[in-house]
């Protein structure tokens, strides 16, 4: 496996190329397939209606990298205070300050100065006046304790090469009562050794996911209650072809392995009061 560091580099460098080419006017994919298959991209396709589309800038719903539409899911109130791990070109940030109104706030926490660039002109094109994007990394949020209400993320977890501290520092953000409600990629029972061993595919959202079990007992030990894991989307390997191929990987070989172990899924807890 990969270091800490070479994880965190990769990660870094596809996002970064994934924005410039969404400013010189192309879409981007997660899974690093080329502009042409981003409409049949198998993780970050179809996750957003039609009207959420309409309300924001171009150039967010082309950056848009994810797994799920965590807004969708979240239940967010008016007035609330959200903060979105890894929010890219910011489309579940605007879609989170349009929910919780202005008299809400949603911040957007992201290591990659090109996606911050772009997410901030896509903040000033929709006139969002509520939002705030950061440089940071996830496992070290620069924001007080107790200070959000909830934490959404799209994909961006299941990233890190450090979980534990991810899900500690989620914990430590929120307010008593807050809420955790993030779309991840998971998986159940092993994974296949040679997506472990791809740098690739851990960039492109399959081989960083954790196990369903491990996901819960994780957010346990950072002190979350209330813990539920629900599949939004199951994942084939051949339907992510193009991207193993990329990765250097036989899709038909790996296909009997994977199976159908590996999906999108909607996660949440509680921050007890």
């Amino acid at each position: 496996m990969a270091g800490t560091n070479g994880i965190k580099e990769a990660v870094r460098e596809r996002y970064a190329s994934a924005a410039l080419k969404v400013v010189s006017g192309g879409p981007a994919s997660c899974c690093g397939g080329s502009a042409s298959t981003v409409g049949v991209d198998p993780i970050s396709s179809g996750l957003y209606d039609a009207v959420q589309k309409e309300e924001l800038p171009e150039a967010a719903v082309l950056a848009s990298l994810g797994c799920g539409n965590p807004t969708a899911l979240a239940e967010l109130k008016v007035g609330e205070t959200v903060l979105d791990l890894g929010s890219g070109g910011g489309i579940d940030v605007l879609l989170s300050a349009r929910r919780v109104g202005p008299t809400g706030f949603a911040y957007g926490l992201d290591m990659t100065d090109e996606m911050l660039n772009l997410a901030r002109v896509n903040a000033r094109k929709a006139g969002a006046g509520n939002v705030e994007f950061l440089r940071g990394e996830i496992e070290a949020v620069p924001l007080p304790e107790a200070s959000v209400d909830v934490i959404i993320s799209n994909c961006v977890i299941n990233l890190s090469a450090d979980k534990d501290k991810v899900l500690k520092e989620a914990f430590r953000v929120l307010k008593p009562g807050g809420r955790f409600a993030v779309s991840d990629v998971v998986h159940r029972g092993s994974v296949p050794e040679a997506l472990r061993k791809s740098l690739e595919s851990w960039a492109g959202c399959v081989a960083g996911s954790l196990e369903e079990s491990d996901y819960k007992a994780k957010l346990a030990a950072a002190g979350f209650v209330e813990i539920a894991i629900d599949p939004t989307r199951v994942y084939s390997a051949m339907e992510a072809s193009e991207f193993l191929v990329q990765a250097g990987l036989d899709p038909e070989k790996v296909e009997e392995e994977m199976g159908d172990r590996f999906f999108a899924a909607f996660i949440r807890a509680r921050k007890p009061v």
